[in-house]
C-alpha cells in the first residue's frame, strides 16, 4: 500500500511538472484514456471528457507566451482497492499569460481518482475548485531572466 501511495504521489508531481513545461507527450501518459476533467476558477470552468480533449486544451494554455508555477502539497491518498484510489491535494499556483499581460495566482483543492492499469497508476478523474483566485492586468510583463516555455513552448494560439 505504501508503494502504491508513493507511486500516486509521483504521478501527481509529474503531472504538475509536465503542465508547467508543456510536456504534452509525457502528460498524456499520466491519464486514463477516458479521464474526466472539471476545473472551476473565478472566471472559467473547464469540463473536458477524455485524454485527447484535455491535452488539446492544455496545449493552448501553456505556450511560449505563458509561465506557469503549480505546486500541490498535503496529499490525502485513500486506497480503495489494489487498483483504485482517491486523492485530495492542495494547489498553490501562479500563471502569467505574457501576450495578454495577465497574471493569476491562487489556491485550489484538487479531488482525483486513480486507476492502476497494467501495473501503472493513471489519473482517472481530476477536478478542482478555487479556494481563492486573484487575476490582474499588468502594466508590463515581469522582467524574466529565464523562461523555459519561451524557449521550448509552442507559439500561442490566442
Amino acid at each position: 500500500r505504501l508503494m502504491d501511495i508513493e507511486a500516486i504521489k509521483q504521478l501527481k508531481h509529474a503531472y504538475f511538472r509536465c503542465v508547467d513545461t508543456a510536456n504534452l507527450e509525457e502528460l498524456g501518459s499520466l491519464f486514463h484514456e477516458q479521464v474526466q476533467v472539471r476545473f472551476k476558477g473565478g472566471n472559467y470552468e473547464w469540463n473536458l471528457d477524455g485524454r485527447e480533449e484535455y491535452l488539446s486544451n492544455i496545449g493552448v494554455s501553456f505556450s511560449s507566451a505563458s509561465v506557469g508555477h503549480h505546486n500541490a502539497h498535503h496529499p490525502e491518498i485513500q486506497m480503495l482497492s489494489e487498483t483504485e484510489a482517491t486523492g485530495i491535494w492542495y494547489l498553490a499556483d501562479h500563471m502569467w499569460i505574457l501576450n495578454h499581460k495577465a497574471y493569476t495566482r491562487g489556491t485550489a483543492l484538487y479531488w482525483d481518482s486513480y486507476e492502476k492499469v497494467d501495473g501503472k497508476w493513471l489519473i482517472k478523474s481530476t477536478s478542482y475548485e478555487r479556494i481563492y483566485e486573484i487575476t490582474q492586468q499588468l502594466e508590463e510583463n515581469p522582467p524574466l531572466s529565464s523562461h523555459y516555455l519561451g524557449v521550448h513552448g509552442t507559439e500561442p494560439q490566442f
